[in-house]
């Protein structure tokens, strides 16, 4: 196995001139197959077939989407996921033979942006990528920012700073506090985060969204705003001091 320093250095290719989808997969007739269709909807398609591979040209292509299987020789999708979304917001589907609740919560908690149980239909397949990158582009085109309290969430370059210090927060966490700053003192359903933020809903399993809401009430201290639990409810965002 490689040293640790060569799997969490940093992205410093340029970007690809066209936009590219990764498929990550060590079975190599399903990667033929998701390239056969998702090359005719006219999408550039790479291929790895394990978990440096992804991780190498995931940095070297910087693609517009990774479709991630999860049982992968080297590193395994799980620790694939985890180290892009160190680096990158990239939309990452996995893909996957286990189809437990609790595997695709873990997924989500992960960072993935989509969750597709095998086999599947390769046009199920394509459907999924264009649905998350509608999504996804759509929330890059925004280019407004929202200040409560000493809050600052700027929502085109997806930077939130706290009194003007800057605060990382996960993608998903972004996402979160992103949708609940947007709408101050409206009660958000867990469900409802879930399916905004995941583009999923379980109903009757949010603990993914109670999660990533510890998360943030902790790294928000000394924002002057509140993450609110309505119980029985969800939640919503609060400035006491107003």
């Amino acid at each position: 196995m490689r040293a640790g320093r060569d799997i969490i250095s940093p992205m410093s290719a340029p970007l690809p001139s066209e936009p590219t989808i990764l498929v990550v997969d060590d079975e190599k007739n399903i990667v033929e197959l998701a390239k056969l269709y998702l090359t005719s909807e006219g999408y550039r398609v790479e291929s790895a077939f394990d978990g440096f591979q992804a991780i190498e040209k995931s940095r070297e292509l910087r693609p517009c989407l990774i479709v991630l299987d999860l049982m992968l020789p080297n590193v395994d999708g799980w620790e694939v996921c985890r180290l892009i979304r160190q680096e990158s917001d990239v939309p990452i589907i996995i893909v996957s033979a286990r189809g437990d609740d609790v595997d695709r919560i873990v997924g989500l908690e992960l960072g993935a942006d989509d969750y597709l149980v095998k086999p599947f239909n390769p046009r199920e397949l394509v459907v999924r990528v264009k649905a998350v990158l509608r999504r996804t582009q759509a929330g890059a085109k925004q280019a407004t920012a929202v200040s409560i309290g000493k809050l600052h969430v700027n929502l085109s370059s997806r930077e939130v700073t706290v009194d003007g210090a800057p605060v990382k927060l996960r993608p998903k966490e972004f996402d979160i506090i992103a949708t609940l700053a947007a709408s101050p003192d409206t009660v958000f359903t867990r469900e409802k985060l879930l399916e905004q933020v995941w583009g999923y809903n379980f109903p009757g399993d949010t603990r993914t969204v109670d999660v990533h809401v510890g998360w943030l009430r902790g790294k928000l201290a000394g924002a002057d705003v509140e993450i609110r639990t309505v119980w029985g409810v969800g939640y919503k965002l609060v400035c006491p001091g107003e």
